[in-house]
């Protein structure tokens, strides 16, 4: 209660009168505390965080980027003492909220595929024109997607989600073998970019008919095509595959603007890295849904056994590693896995 007086106070102090209203909204994975500040004036977000450095993260980039224009919540005010800050009202409606009513009425449409264009035509902008000048002094979890965040995520996949949902024996050996070789062929790409760790259909607000971005306090250095993964292959947005690979053609154009690139080996590393942000996903979802019991986090796990079953008919670099693959094949045709 009192982290909610110190953000009501921050609130008064910033736009000398207070806030009328104060509405929990809820915040998915994430343990900070968000909520919407009104009066008949203005409507901000209020956040309470009690970590203090992914405050810092969020905080620094946000100012970053917004300086270099792009699109992304604008910093009022601030009071890390007390772990509160404010930032500008997005509004409501997330890309996944807002392709979902169109997608109810009229299938994934047109309209969607171009609202997915103008966000992937700014990825680029926060990979390599603002990611240069960005201080990754601030990155809270690790400062670059590199060997010791790989062998992160693939343990996290291991622990949280194998060992809760695969069935079968796995010679745990061979497959520590395979993850390592994964990375090690991973880790070959270039990773002098901001990756945003976690660029899906969520964390990309529409409002006025283009995308804002939220929620790039994760990021760290790392390679281009991770966060292309994230998105494309977002579990419960659930993109047709054609869609898919048209938007992976389009994302490429125009990071081509900014770089030329060999698109083939682009391609080739690109699936690796879906293999990779599935793993993590998949990892959050065993976590959330089973350790800290939300739920709703489980309804995503179908979703991401479709991607499986989709990969599986793609020629790519997994097929290196037989062990996962088998995994990955068993867990696409586990049944129980699409009833959450």
């Amino acid at each position: 209660m009192d982290a909610l007086k110190n953000l009501a106070a921050l609130y008064e102090k910033t736009f000398h009168e207070p806030a009328d209203e104060i509405i929990a909204l809820r915040g998915d994975g994430s343990e900070r505390k968000i909520y919407r500040m009104k009066n008949p004036k203005r409507s901000v977000i209020g956040i309470i965080g009690n970590n203090m450095p992914e405050n810092r993260a969020f905080l620094s980039f946000s100012r970053h980027f917004f300086q270099a224009g792009l699109r992304v919540p604008e910093i009022y005010a601030e009071d890390l003492d007390h772990q509160v800050y404010l930032e500008e009202d997005l509004g409501d409606f997330t890309l996944f909220e807002w392709m979902g009513a169109i997608r109810a009425r009229e299938g994934f449409t047109e309209p969607i595929i171009r609202m997915y264009e103008k966000s992937l035509a700014q990825l680029p902008h926060f990979q390599i024109r603002a990611g240069q000048g960005i201080d990754y002094s601030f990155c809270y979890q690790h400062r670059e997607f590199g060997w010791a965040s790989m062998v992160w995520d693939v343990q996290y996949f291991k622990h949280r989600f194998l060992e809760v949902f695969y069935k079968k024996p796995v010679d745990m050996l061979l497959l520590e073998r395979e993850f390592t070789g994964l990375i090690e062929y991973l880790i070959t790409e270039e990773k002098d970019y901001f990756l945003y760790r976690d660029f899906q259909s969520r964390n990309i607000m529409i409002k006025n008919d283009e995308p804002h971005f939220i929620d790039y306090q994760s990021g760290r250095k790392g390679a281009l095509q991770y966060d292309v993964a994230s998105l494309l292959y977002d579990a419960k947005a659930n993109i047709p595959e054609a869609v898919r690979e048209h938007l992976l053609d389009f994302y490429i154009q125009e990071l081509q603007k900014f770089k030329t690139i060999d698109v083939k080996q682009f391609k080739e590393y690109f699936y690796g890295f879906v293999y990779m942000r599935i793993m993590q996903a998949c990892g959050a979802y065993g976590f959330l849904g089973i350790t800290k019991q939300k739920r709703h986090f489980l309804k995503s796990v179908p979703f991401a056994m479709e991607n499986f079953e989709i990969l599986a008919g793609k020629d790519t670099i997994i097929r290196n590693f037989p062990i996962l693959d088998a995994i990955f094949r068993d867990l696409a045709q586990d049944k129980s896995l699409r009833e959450f």
